[in-house]
């Protein structure tokens, strides 16, 4: 393995505390306004406004709450009292979206429902947690198709033109492995394993990158072909898909103990890595580096620090000490050069993420491009913690 990057300074553990410490000041900031209503997938002049539980993002928001009542009761903080209150009142919220079936005919079930009630269930021992979260995984499961063993990502599923999935996916499985622990019922959990074994044999390229979606023959299910809707072009790596497949591939070791997972892993972070410009955090394609004229993914830098640092688990001291110094680096560059200092610069934790780009090849819109969104701010938080104590993850 290349080693790259190896003078970029690494985040010390104090300056992990710091970055904590704001984070959490910041939700608690953010409670009076998003409590009863949720931030916006993407900031609009580097600030949240508030929407209804109405978008596929509404659960990282929740999953700072819970990163941040954490860490406000480790540290003995009274802040950890109304972070937990407003957790609760996001969790009820959730379960009326749920049993309402309020915008839940897709597969984000598991970003909706891991990071904001399956945590609460874990850290809490809500019961409507539980609840909301096991009607998630039922919601879920309602979309995979045994001719092709996938779960469809988005629209109608007799619609040829939908019959595909996503590599995002693979973060929302996780919701059906603890289904299945929690109870005892193994179809969430084969199911899933179902979808991670295709995902993998189709949407990761020969040379270890990623496609963003990948189309199966409706009557056959046999692998048809790959296409981008949010990256550059179609044979161009998308780079927060690119850090899912890095992350997607450390989960999918953790659930199946399948080996051939970790050596995915690796191909899959190194392409990655190859492809970043000096500072680590890359443009929104890995097409573009140093010199391009193009908007960052912030949020895809963190997104990989937090598979690197979950997959580090299950390797030698060695190549585990590789992989936690490339997390740190990567952390290092987002705390000092883009993560918010002021919280009158903006609510937000993290500046410069992009949400969808449009470009000439692709099918996206033009949407929070240059701002925080919130999945990057949620897995920045998410890393920071995994640096920080032996964390017992949500996903």
């Amino acid at each position: 393995m290349e080693i790259l990057f190896e003078n970029m300074p690494c985040i010390t553990d104090e300056e992990v505390s710091k970055a904590l410490c704001f984070s959490k000041e910041q939700v608690v900031r953010n409670l009076p306004v998003f409590t009863d209503k949720f931030q916006k997938a993407y900031s609009e002049g580097k600030f949240y406004q508030p929407v209804e539980n109405d978008d596929w993002t509404n659960g990282f928001w929740t999953g700072e709450i819970w990163l941040s009542y954490e860490y406000a009761k480790e540290n003995g903080s009274e802040d950890a009292k109304s972070l937990k209150a407003a957790g609760e009142v996001q969790v009820e919220d959730f379960l009326h979206r749920i049993d309402n079936k309020i915008m839940v005919d897709h597969h984000d079930m598991g970003f909706l429902y891991s990071p904001s009630c399956v945590a609460a269930y874990k850290l809490t021992g809500n019961q409507k947690a539980r609840e909301a979260a096991i009607k998630a995984a039922d919601q879920l499961i309602s979309r995979y198709h045994p001719v092709g063993e996938f779960i469809q990502a988005w629209g109608p599923m007799n619609a040829p033109e939908n019959y595909r999935l996503i590599i995002d996916c693979l973060l929302n499985l996780p919701l059906l492995y603890w289904a299945s622990e929690e109870t005892g019922d193994s179809k969430y959990k084969e199911i899933a394993e179902k979808h991670i074994h295709t995902a993998v044999n189709n949407v990761v390229r020969k040379d270890y990158s990623t496609w963003h979606t990948f189309f199966f023959d409706m009557e056959t299910g046999a692998p048809d072909h790959g296409a981008t809707c949010q990256g550059y072009r179609d044979g161009s790596a998308w780079a927060r898909g690119q850090a899912w497949g890095v992350y997607g591939c450390a989960l999918a070791y953790k659930y199946t103990g399948r080996k051939e997972y970790i050596d995915l892993f690796r191909h899959v972070t190194q392409y990655y890595l190859e492809h970043l410009p000096k500072d680590m955090v890359p443009f929104w394609d890995l097409e573009f580096t140093d010199g391009d004229d193009q908007p960052r993914d912030s949020s895809s830098a963190s997104i990989a620090a937090c598979g690197m640092l979950e997959m580090i688990k299950y390797m030698d001291e060695k190549e585990a000490a590789v992989y936690e110094k490339y997390a740190r680096q990567f952390m290092k560059s987002l705390y000092d050069s883009y993560a918010v200092k002021d919280p009158k610069e903006s609510n937000g934790l993290v500046l410069h993420s992009t949400y969808s780009n449009h470009s000439p090849y692709n099918t996206c819109n033009h949407c929070g491009v240059d701002e925080c969104n919130s999945w990057g701010d949620y897995f920045y938080m998410e890393a920071l913690t995994r640096l920080h104590k032996d964390w017992k993850l949500y996903w």
